[in-house]
Parts: C-alpha cells; sequence; structure tokens
C-alpha cells in the first residue's frame, strides 16, 4: 500500500479520545488533579474503584503529540479499566502480583496499538481503604512523593517504562500511607519547566522544588496541593508555559 494514501486514510478517521475522568468517592481520603496549559503532549491519569475497597490511579505519559496518539491514550484506558476490575475485584487477591499483571497487560497492549515499540514512562497505583496502604508499579516515571509528617519518601521507578519490550516487568511494593499523609505525581513537564532567569544555576524547576513546594504545603485538598503545585511552576517559569502538559494529581488520606 502507498504510505501516503495510508496517511491521508488514517487522517479522515475520526479522533478516538479517553473518557473524561470522574474520580471516584473514597472514604477517608480524596483525589483530585489539576493540569496547566493545553492538552498537547500524552499526559493522561485515571482512577476507578475496582471492589468495595481498593481504587486505582493511573498516571501515563505516553510518547509524542496528543493528537497522533489518541487511540494509545484509549486504549490504555481500556485496559486500565477493565483488566483492573478484573484483576482487583476479588477480596482475596495477592495485590502485588494482580498489579504485575495489569502492568503487563497495559504494555502488551499499547505495543499492540501503537504496533511496535511506543514509550510510555507510567505509574499505577491500588489503594485499599481499610488497610491504608497503596501497591503500585512506577514504570519509569518521575518518582512519585509522599509526604508524611516527618518526611518525604520518593517511590521512585521498579522497573522500565511500558512499551518497550513485550515482557517486561515491573516489581509491585506496597506502601503505608498514615493519616494526613499527601502522595503526589506530576509530569515531566512539571520537572522540567524551564525558569524566568536565564543565568540561574538550576534552569529547570526539578523534583526539588516539586518536594520542597510539596512540604509547605498546608492544605490538606486534594484539589488545592494539585493546583498549587502548578501554580509554584508557573510562578517559576518563563511566558509562555505551554511548552508541554503540566500535570499534578494528588491522593490526601484525611483520616
Amino acid at each position: 500500500m502507498n504510505p501516503l494514501f495510508w496517511s491521508r486514510k488514517r487522517q479522515t478517521l475520526p479522533a478516538i479520545e479517553p473518557v473524561a475522568s470522574e474520580f471516584p468517592k473514597i472514604v477517608g481520603a480524596q483525589i483530585a488533579a489539576a493540569t496547566y496549559g493545553g492538552r498537547v503532549a500524552g499526559d493522561f491519569y485515571d482512577s476507578v474503584r475496582v471492589g468495595t475497597e481498593r481504587i486505582l490511579l493511573g498516571f501515563l505519559d505516553v510518547a509524542g503529540r496528543r493528537q497522533d496518539n489518541k487511540h494509545l491514550l484509549s486504549a490504555a484506558q481500556k485496559i486500565f479499566r477493565g483488566a483492573g476490575a478484573e484483576l482487583f475485584s476479588p477480596s482475596d487477591i495477592n495485590e502485588a502480583d494482580a498489579m504485575t499483571a495489569l502492568c503487563l497487560r497495559l504494555n502488551r497492549g499499547l505495543m499492540e496499538a501503537a504496533g511496535g515499540v511506543h514509550p510510555c514512562p507510567a505509574f499505577v497505583g491500588c489503594y485499599h481503604e481499610r488497610f491504608g496502604t497503596l501497591c503500585y508499579c512506577n514504570a519509569g516515571h518521575t518518582p512519585g512523593l509522599l509526604r508524611d509528617k516527618t518526611d518525604i519518601s520518593e517511590l521512585v521507578s521498579t522497573g522500565l517504562p511500558l512499551g518497550l519490550f513485550s515482557h517486561a516487568t515491573a516489581d509491585a511494593p506496597t506502601v503505608a500511607i498514615p493519616n494526613e499523609a499527601v502522595f503526589l505525581l506530576v509530569s515531566k513537564g512539571v520537572v522540567e519547566a524551564e525558569g524566568k532567569e536565564e543565568k540561574t544555576e538550576d534552569l529547570q524547576f526539578g523534583l526539588e522544588r516539586v518536594k520542597k513546594s510539596l512540604w509547605n504545603e498546608t492544605s490538606l485538598s486534594a484539589q488545592a496541593v494539585s493546583e498549587n503545585i502548578l501554580k509554584a511552576v508557573t510562578d517559576f517559569s518563563r511566558e509562555p508555559v505551554v511548552p508541554q502538559d503540566m500535570t499534578a494529581l494528588c491522593f490526601v488520606r484525611t483520616t
């Protein structure tokens, strides 16, 4: 087939958009997200209840421009919701095994939808309402930040980004989320936002500034924390601040 013809035909197909996220209500906790600027890159987040006591959350950064990878975002969401409910709804599961299986399905589904290799850093977690724990895989994503009353811990990468190798797996550790703890995920666009002062030693906002902003945050509203993190980035950054998506997703255990 003539590749030019295939390209023209593909452009006539209707755009496939992932379903807009409506965060579930969580006993003793809340989740929210904020995005600055237009949705031009591959940031994608979702959260869904998958059982009487479990909530899944996911944050993906699909490589490429959003206009070109909508079908990948839609495929990832379908697997995240469908396979997530299948794997995590039984009450007697091993959460680490279920998380590894879910990430493997996401990995293979993305590669199938892309027709080959397509890098996608991702963070996928499962929160257990009764136990107050988070089982997670960090597949090459920006570290998750967990702030308790004494410190901020980094939930660093536990495996390679999705979309690279069909049989790649990631470890799935579990951490406790104490009362009044705040868990934060930010996109690469937040960390790589460039500052206004060209002569500063550190031109990018960086993870350390994210941590400092999180540590100084006084609100226990997930929405306020998400928005305030992005405000700190825009105060730091040059204008215009829309080189790529900048997204913050926050989970707060309130009781």
